[in-house]
């Protein structure tokens, strides 16, 4: 049985994402969002005291290679703005500059 490689996206309580890959498809692995901003957007103990994130699949292979999964998971995280602050808590890479047309 071969594994799949996935990149995924978690979904935090406020509604900012996290997306990364995992070459194993674990169940139990929701990556390592930055925990500075995470931190920052639930100050309390009462906004820590229950969460619940979701963790969607966005893309899966049993065939694709490390490097293409890197590069879909980049494709995915500056699609979906994920390392923008303000959307979500990837820091790298770092979001692509409005376009000036």
């Amino acid at each position: 049985m071969s594994r799949y490689k996935i990149i995924y996206k978690v979904t935090w309580p406020n509604g900012k994402i996290y997306i990364g890959s995992d070459l194993t498809d674990s169940t139990s692995y929701f990556g390592s969002p930055n925990p500075a901003r995470l931190e920052a957007d639930f100050p309390t103990r009462e906004s820590r005291r229950l969460m619940s994130v979701t963790r969607e699949i966005l893309w899966e292979s049993a065939d694709a290679d490390d490097a293409e999964v890197r590069a879909r998971e980049r494709d995915l995280i500056l699609s979906h703005r994920a390392s923008d602050p303000a959307i979500g808590y990837n820091l790298v890479p770092r979001p692509r500059p409005a376009s000036l047309d």
